[in-house]
């Protein structure tokens, strides 16, 4: 089987032959890089670096850890026993790589206001004028969890936290 054809002009051959080195040439590279990945070890780190070095940082997250923050329940307005309103807004990490969870969280946004209004609006007056918010995300991170089944929450955070009257 001739790859070149014999009516080619020395033009023609030249470049088929040029062609043909480049694709035998490509073939090598593929083939050795195959080789040179099945043996390298999977642990080790990468053999070329492009851009600038970033700094090391010594977090506790490894990197398939995407923590992001949840304040899907948006901005809550409770009314208080004692006829003021609060207005909260609750937040807390999770894993963004975990898919089931998340989506959990999304499912359960409308329970999680429901469990906070209930816990405020459940409040004594007396306790509504000064709020202990240690104790508040601690109960209400309970109720939270206990409602969850793929996970858990580990911490919250209030913002926005303030009583208008």
């Amino acid at each position: 089987m001739k790859l070149i054809p014999d009516n080619a002009s020395n033009a023609e051959r030249g470049f088929f032959t040029a062609l043909l080195s480049l694709a035998g040439a490509m073939v090598v590279l593929l083939l050795t890089g195959t080789v040179f990945a099945l043996v390298r070890s999977p642990a080790a780190g990468p053999i070329l670096k492009l851009g600038k070095p970033q700094a090391v940082t010594t977090a506790r997250t490894t990197e398939n850890d995407d923590i992001r923050v949840f304040s899907g329940l948006g901005r809550l307005r409770i009314p208080l026993a004692n006829s003021s309103t609060l207005i909260l807004s609750i937040a807390f990490p999770y894993l963004a790589n975990d898919i089931q969870f998340t989506e959990e969280l999304a499912a359960k946004i409308d329970d999680f206001r429901i469990i906070a209004a209930d816990y405020f609006s459940s409040l004594p007056a007396e306790k509504t004028i000064k709020i202990d918010e240690e104790t508040a995300k601690t109960e209400i991170l309970s109720l939270y969890n206990a409602n969850l089944r793929l996970g858990r929450i580990e911490t919250l955070y209030f913002s926005d936290m303030m009583i208008i009257d």
